[in-house]
């Protein structure tokens, strides 16, 4: 789409250069004395040093060209040298009614890294950051114009499954998985469900820290696992294809969507390869018998230690699979940039292993990789989300606490849908919230403020451009057209057309922090500013029929625009509140 600010930015360089200044950009920004001009160009102080010339009288030139521009209503020098500008309503009108809101294809892929589900575990308030950021994240980069990967990278292939695995092999001795003699045909159904597994892995994890012999045996089985003993790797298959089905339906609620569900099991069969390229580089050094890559730097405040390749038994590690996922993904897919959404606190890992990546050629030169680290959401007290009794809550359970809130706030006179309608509402509230602190702050979740239809609420912006389409579909039940704008009435007006400049600035600068904060500010305040206008106007009774036309039009994108950024945000729009 047309960038607002470049148009603006290109006829006061132009001005600039036709008075004999040379200058590579002329910043335009909103004004900071709105009684003064809307937008201001501040950048006159710095070429009166250049010329040695009086910034008043530099930018009175600049004025002086632009005076008679159809652009602005007025344009004028304040201070020592600012130039402030307010937009003709005609120039606005042009604008409005010719920009599309919607941005060309271009070639580059990003892939992006979120979710961080682990299998057998049960996905808890932690993970939620993960999916609502990542998958917003994802859906801007695609409004943009890019092309996308995702993949949740599941936690599937370590101690954790031997264990489940392990406690599995004593409470069902009988089962062929562990009968090393069975030859036959593995059962295509298993009497174990999502919520034994959510049981057994606690229990396990316990017993292994209790119990010595338990957690040698624990060992052993993760490692019969990992040499993909028949038997065992089998039942693994059958533990992946139950969690991964309740995996998804939680995702299902958050509208997180992927194209892979690779894990530590795909990268672990990767490993070997990447440890034959690495042998080849003069990279990996012995320590202590364990080979690691150093990748600290001369510039570095902070010590970084080497990243541990491979254990002194010869064990693997975390970091050991998440160079090989890199390895397999440059390998396979080559994009221009990977970027992982996790925890802020995984910091020091990944920049060990993106240093890693980078030294052993593992990338090309001109890749990005990008940790994009999130904070905590915290409870009242503000410490990090527990349940009553203060075990760490199950995302399942507190969508559905957001959920009863919903329903308890629903209209009363809807009927037909209220789980659904519920569902969306309640799905607004946790997201909405979740996105508008930014992204590596910490934030506090009150259910009951983020649920109410006040305030910098999902609920409240659902409300609000429910509202609009009504306004629209009665327009239409009438039959009154709105096909363009031709008339700015006022200041009220006005302010909502100068937010709907913003859009793409916003979205570029979403983009460019990875952070949501500027989209679902930029929603409330573009929200806010309609419903004033709404309080204020009864766009359907008024007689001078282009002003009506000129009010839905501008209705009409307000919503489009509402529902763009919504979709982004991931946050379905119900048919009524």
């Amino acid at each position: 789409m047309d960038n607002f600010y470049k148009i603006i930015e290109n006829k006061m360089k132009d001005a600039l250069v036709s008075c004999g200044y040379e200058v590579e950009e002329a910043q335009i920004n909103e004004s900071n004395r709105p009684d003064l001009g809307e937008y201001q160009y501040n950048g006159v102080m710095n070429l009166a040093k250049i010329y040695h010339k009086s910034p008043v009288s530099i930018a009175t030139e600049v004025v002086n060209v632009l005076k008679n521009d159809s652009t602005f209503s007025s344009i004028s020098v304040a201070g020592p040298g600012f130039i402030n500008m307010t937009l003709s309503n005609e120039f606005l009108i042009n604008y409005i009614n010719n920009v599309s809101f919607s941005y060309s294809k271009n070639d580059k892929l990003i892939f992006l890294d979120y979710g961080g589900a682990n299998v057998a575990k049960s996905l808890h308030v932690g993970h939620l950051r993960s999916a609502n950021i990542g998958e917003a994240l994802k859906r801007l980069c695609e409004f943009l114009g890019y092309n996308t990967i995702s993949d949740t990278h599941l936690g599937d292939f370590g101690r954790p499954l031997g264990l489940v695995i392990l406690e599995l092999s004593k409470r069902h001795p009988e089962w062929v998985y562990f009968d090393k003699n069975f030859n036959g045909e593995y059962p295509s159904e298993i009497a174990l469900t999502n919520k034994d597994l959510e049981e057994i892995y606690p229990y396990a994890s316990m017993m292994a820290k209790e119990d010595e012999n338990y957690l040698k045996e624990a060992q052993d089985m993760t490692k019969r696992l990992q040499n993909y003993e028949k038997g065992i790797y089998e039942l693994w298959k059958k533990i992946m294809e139950i969690s991964k089905r309740d995996i998804k339906n939680i995702y299902d609620r958050l509208n997180a969507t992927f194209d892979l569900y690779k894990g530590e099991s795909d990268a672990e069969k990767i490993v070997p390869e990447m440890l034959n390229y690495l042998d080849k580089l003069n990279v990996v050094v012995e320590s202590e018998g364990a080979k690691v890559i150093p990748v600290s730097e001369e510039d570095d405040k902070l010590e970084i230690p080497p990243m541990l390749l491979i254990k002194s038994d010869g064990g693997i590690l975390y970091s050991t699979t998440e160079l090989a996922t890199i390895y397999d993904r440059m390998k396979e897919y080559s994009p221009d940039e990977i970027w992982y959404i996790v925890d802020k606190r995984q910091d020091l890992h990944f920049t060990q292993v993106f240093r890693a990546a980078r030294k052993a050629n593992i990338i090309k030169g001109t890749t990005k990789l990008v940790f994009a680290g999130f904070g905590t959401m915290n409870g009242k007290d503000g410490k990090p989300f527990k349940t009553r009794d203060g075990g760490v809550m199950k995302l399942e359970d507190l969508l559905s606490l957001v959920k009863e809130e919903s329903l308890k706030r629903l209209n009363s006179n809807i009927i037909d849908n209220r789980d659904s309608i519920a569902e969306d509402i309640a799905m607004s509230a946790v997201k909405y919230a979740d996105m508008i602190s930014s992204r590596e702050s910490d934030y506090i979740f009150d259910i009951e403020k983020f649920s109410s239809l006040e305030g910098k609420t999902g609920p409240f912006i659902l409300y609000s451009t429910i509202r609009m389409r009504s306004l629209l579909n009665k327009a239409s039940e009438q039959g009154i057209k709105y096909e363009k704008i031709s008339k700015i009435n006022n200041l009220i007006d006005k302010d909502i057309y100068l937010k709907l400049n913003d859009f793409n600035k916003v979205l570029e600068c979403s983009f460019n922090s990875k952070s949501l904060n500027d989209i679902t500010d930029y929603l409330y305040n573009l929200t806010t500013s309609y419903n004033r206008f709404y309080s204020e106007n009864t766009v359907l009774k008024e007689s001078d029929e282009e002003l009506r036309e000129s009010w839905l039009y501008l209705t009409k994108i307000v919503y489009d625009v509402n529902m763009k950024l919504l979709n982004i945000l991931a946050i379905n729009v119900p048919e009524v509140m």
